[in-house]
Formats: structure tokens, sequence, C-alpha cells
């Protein structure tokens, strides 16, 4: 009569047979691709724009960076956000600081004209350096801005009014403000 030994696995062999089991595994899943995530249908429809700007002069500075995105619903309706930052500096005199973000809806009744309603919302940081020391004054500002604007590609030229304006509170010197405004 034969003795059959009982066969065990030792802790290298379940580690060899696990390595082969998932190397398996993989390479048949190789063969047989998982479909792709479909994400591209959102992005398609998202355009990216914003401003830059830098102006220097004798003792003066002003710089702005304002990304921004919008979500075209359609031909018609595209509604979106941006923040934005901007220092501006004379010498000797006034340094501010200035962030914030926005909200902004854009409709093109026709492909040329396009109508824009924006609420803005920023930090107003202001140092002044003349006035026998350092004053400080901070506090937040929100615009309102109506525009239009004259439209070729991803380019559009026009205006906006600030209905919110009111001069003696207001960080810009006037409720009217031309405007470049671009998206890719």
């Amino acid at each position: 009569m034969k003795i059959i030994k009982s066969c065990y696995f030792t802790s290298a062999d379940k580690t060899v047979f696990l390595f082969l089991f998932l190397l398996s595994m993989a390479s048949s899943a190789q063969e047989n691709p998982l479909p792709e995530a479909k994400t591209g249908a959102f992005w398609e429809k998202v355009q990216f724009g914003g401003g830059l700007g830098l102006s220097i002069g004798n003792d003066f500075t002003n710089i702005l960076i304002a990304p921004s995105a919008v979500y075209n619903f359609n031909d018609y309706f595209a509604f979106g956000t941006g923040i934005q930052y901007s220092y501006l500096k004379q010498k000797n005199f006034y340094s501010s600081n200035v962030f914030g973000g926005s909200l902004i809806g854009l409709f093109n009744p026709i492909d040329v004209v396009q109508l824009s309603l924006e609420l803005e919302e920023v930090s107003v940081n202001n140092t002044y350096t003349d006035l026998g020391g350092n004053f400080k004054d901070s506090f937040w500002n929100t615009n309102l801005y109506i525009g239009a604007g004259y439209r070729e590609g991803s380019v559009t030229i026009g205006g906006r009014v600030n209905v919110l304006f009111d001069k003696d509170k207001d960080i810009y010197g006037s409720a009217f403000m031309p405007f470049v405004r671009v998206f890719f």
C-alpha cells in the first residue's frame, strides 16, 4: 500500500501563486480594455479666458491677474466665474491690494452681439503713506455690471456700466468701463 503525502503550500508558494494569478488577470485586462470615461461632454462646453495687465510708469506700478471660465449651455447662453487680484502702487503715496471673485452671465442674441451681467465682490486693502504715517483702509466692494459688446469669434470688445456705482465709496473712478473679453 502506498502512502500519499498531503500537499501543503508554503507562504512562498502562496505568494508566487497570487502573483501569477494577478499577472494573468492584468494581461487579460490589457486584451479587453474598459470603455473610456465620457468626460469630454462637459469640458467641450467650457471656455477659459481672463485678463492680464501690467502698467509701469514714473514711480507707478499696476499689476492685474484675472482668470475666468464659462460654461456654454448652448449658442446663446453661458455662465461662469472668475477670480482676480490687482496690485497698485504710487511711490511715497499709496498702495492697494484688491482680490475677489465674480459671477458672469453671457447672452448672445446674434453672432456678433454679446450682452453680459456680472456680479463682482472684491476685498480692497489700501495703505496711504503720505498722511503722516501709514493709514490703512480695508473694505469690501460690490459691483453689478450690465454690459454689451461686439463679438468676433472668441473676442468681445465692448463696455459695461456698474449700476451700484457710488463715487464716494467705489474703488473705480467711473461707473463705465470699456473691456476686451477673450475666451478660448
